[in-house]
């Protein structure tokens, strides 16, 4: 490090400033700046201005790096100035590191020497409450006036490890190898762990940000920029908000088309929010939209932070698996069995493997070996065993991944297995290249203490990802499997339907009319529903027993009866449901049961009369329903209908608008879709019928802002070409953002 007696000029200077090149972004001076100043650079490396001044000197940043300090003429060895104005040369990046008070002044400076980017680490902003806020607000408009961007504030830093760059603008202990992951994180204290567990992974790093309050750079922005660079092929995201979900999706679903998104989020309950009223509003939550966003945007979602990194070290190295079928190599046989059970747990198969496989590994095994898959090759497997079976088991058309095990004996190298494996596995790529196929992904599962370090470092080398246990092998597998099919499969497309939006919006804006939110009245809702071409059954609105009788017999026995309520919103719970009445006796009977049970609750005030229907026995019930999110929008429900849908959860989730392959998916992703195909027997459903009625009710939502809850239960689906049919519906409405 040079003498700031014998050279005070700024680090890097003795190096020309790298010549200017157009922007692809305006994120390039963040990441690729030409020239850096570190405002609150410090001579004590304890505290953050100094790890951060010398993160970027030690690590070599491909450029000039100016302290600025008004206390200290040198910092670390390097002349330092007392302002950003009094910095000699241009500055494209400028690192705040002071105290709240002084950073929009700080800033404003910035702006006026023509700084392209800031980085503003010191916390005391919104998250600190309303006066932070009010001084973050001030931060933003100042980087808007100037045109600057802006990564925080209260954050870790940025990093980029390119070798013509070079850039450790953190002040983080650790800098990661270079590599094609890029890293996003919300949290700058999680990002110094989430570093130091790449380095010990070995997982190469492109870019790693600490987006703080996001303020400004968002990680949609993030995400943007990855797309344009060539040196990024997977992304990382830890999230704890979303600032705009609805471009997320978009974004993340062309980037995934090419490049692996893997998210982690954290806040999965619902703790503290609202009881919602309808069965679709106490289902949905924040979680299952987060849910849904992923699904449709293709991002791999994962539950812990070790996932994340489970699911890198598979995307990193591998190729993206074509299918869910899964070869496991092995000398010992609980550990086989635990990877079976832990691959069909998470949705794998594990196929028997073919003859010709199993003849040829039959040849040189012993006769006690196991051949059918998994391969157990017993404690006496040597290397060589272990490096034809590899190699002999990814050669098999029926399987699509490999998963090696292994328990060290006390005298066997482990590895010497190792490096058996990689030799298997590149010799089964090498014909796979000759012949035109694919190349599948490789795992790996070392247990035991003897010889496993030296291994891991065979399999890092050979780019084979190696777990402490199978079980994390299938997980991390099962999610790269269910990205590979998202991946496969033919984008959605919008589907704009026939619809008459005018006469819904007047009669949601007649209940708004009458108070501003609440449920719709039944003309309301039927008017609502037909306006957008959803089937309902013919019903009946009755105001006492006598006419109840009449209608029924004018229908046509038998009848349903339903209690007709404005206050009343689960009908069922006050037994305000009768159903299968074969005559006028029976109508009556009902009629005076559903008093009577409402007189002994105290509510008898509220039955305002009956709705009568015919009874419609044919069909799957099924529930359809829209929530709508503050933040994700209207999120569309399906699942199983009836009285115990909110018990038995067997539901999905997407956010509107959607796509044709949104509403494909949505529907065969609950457990009980297998009734819809004629399950054991029973008649199959109309489920193109079903599908469209599920793009109607999303673009019902996404026109009507108004729209705030839907519940559309039961909705009975018919056999094939007879289409689907509403029992029963509510709708309320309330204020756009409430």
């Amino acid at each position: 490090m040079r003498s700031a007696t014998t050279d005070p000029r700024p680090a890097g200077a003795e190096a020309s400033i790298p010549e200017a090149r157009p922007p692809l972004s305006s994120l390039d001076p963040l990441f690729r700046p030409r020239s850096v100043a570190v405002i609150g650079a410090s001579r004590d490396l304890g505290t953050v201005g100094g790890s951060l001044f010398h993160n970027l000197l030690s690590h070599n940043f491909n450029g000039p790096v100016y302290p600025v300090n008004p206390k200290s003429p040198v910092v670390q060895s390097v002349a330092a100035y007392p302002t950003i104005a009094d910095v000699p040369g241009e500055v494209d990046l400028a690192l705040v590191v002071v105290p709240a008070a002084r950073v929009v002044e700080v800033v404003e400076a910035c702006g006026r020497k023509g700084v392209k980017a800031v980085v503003v680490i010191s916390a005391g902003f919104r998250e600190t409450g309303e006066r932070g806020a009010r001084l973050e607000q001030q931060l933003v408009e100042v980087v808007r006036r100037h045109g600057m961007r802006l990564v925080g504030p209260n954050c870790l830093g940025v990093l980029n490890t390119e070798d013509v760059v070079r850039l450790d603008a953190t002040f983080a202990p650790i800098y990661p190898p270079h590599g094609k992951v890029a890293f996003s994180s919300q949290s700058g204290a999680l990002g110094v762990a989430i570093l130091e567990y790449a380095s010990q992974l070995n997982i190469g790093v492109s870019h790693f940000v600490s987006v703080g309050n996001k303020a400004d750079v968002s990680g949609n922005d993030l995400l943007e920029f990855w797309e344009r660079d060539p040196g990024t092929g997977i992304i990382l995201l830890y999230l704890e908000s979303f600032g705009n979900p609805r471009r997320f999706i978009p974004i993340a679903r062309r980037i995934a088309r090419h490049k692996p998104i893997v998210a982690v989020k954290s806040g999965r309950t619902r703790a503290g929010q609202r009881a919602a009223s309808s069965h679709t509003g106490s289902i949905a939550g924040a979680d299952a939209a987060v849910d849904a966003l992923c699904r449709q945007s293709g991002v791999i979602r994962t539950d812990t932070i070790e996932e994340l990194f489970d699911v890198a070290l598979v995307l990193a190295h591998q190729p993206v698996p074509c299918g869910g079928r899964v070869g496991i190599v092995t000398n010992a046989g609980g550990p086989g069995i635990m990877a079976s059970d832990a691959c069909e747990t998470h949705g794998l198969v594990v196929p028997v493997l073919g003859d010709p496989t199993q003849e040829f590994l039959r040849s040189f095994l012993p006769p006690e070996a196991s051949t059918r898959n998994p391969v157990d090759m017993i404690a006496s497997a040597t290397p060589d065993s272990f490096e034809k079976a590899s190699a002999a088991v990814l050669d098999d058309p029926s399987v699509d991944a490999l998963l090696a095990l292994y328990v060290p004996p006390i005298r066997t190298g482990a590895a010497d297995v190792a490096s058996a494996i990689v030799r298997g596995v590149e010799e089964a790529g090498r014909r796979a290249d000759a012949d035109g196929r694919p190349r599948k992904p490789v795992l790996s599962c070392f247990l035991g203490t003897h010889g496993v370090p030296e291994a891991l470092a065979v399999f890092q080398a050979g780019r084979i990802p190696s777990y402490v246990f199978p079980e994390s092998a299938a997980i991390a597998l099962s999610r790269a499997v269910r990205y590979g099919r998202w991946r496969q499969t033919e984008p959605g497309a919008p589907v704009a339907l026939a619809v008459n939006r005018v006469r819904a919006a007047n009669a949601l804006s007649h209940a708004l009319g009458r108070g501003g939110a609440g449920w719709l009245r039944h003309d309301e809702v039927a008017e609502v529903l037909d306006a957008y071409g959803i089937r309902q059954a013919p019903v009946r609105l009755v105001r006492d027993e006598a006419e109840a009788v009449r209608e029924a017999a004018a229908i046509g026995f038998p009848v349903v009866l339903k209690l007709h309520s404005d206050t009343v919103l689960h009908k069922s719970d006050v037994g305000g449901v009768a159903l299968d009445l074969r005559n006028g006796a029976e109508v009556s009977a009902a009629w005076r049961r559903m008093r009577e049970r409402l007189a002994a609750l105290g509510r008898e005030g509220e039955m305002q009369g009956g709705l009568v229907q015919p009874l419609v026995r044919e069909g799957v019930e099924t529930i359809l329903g829209v929530s709508r999110d503050p933040k994700f929008g209207p999120l569309v429900m399906f699942g199983l209908g009836g009285i115990h849908v909110e018990m038995l959860k067997d539901v999905s989730f997407r956010i509107a608008p959607m796509t044709d392959r949104d509403a494909r998916e949505l529907v065969r992703e609950v457990r009980a879709f297998p009734l819809l195909e004629g399950y054991r027997g029973s008649a199959p459903g109309d489920v193109a019928a079903l599908e469209e009625t599920i793009l109607r009710i999303a673009q019902l939502a996404e026109d009507h802002s108004d729209l705030a809850e839907l519940d559309l239960n039961p909705v009975r689906v018919l056999r094939p070409g007879r289409g689907v049919v509403t029992l029963d519906a509510r709708i309320r409405v309330g204020t756009p953002g409430t």
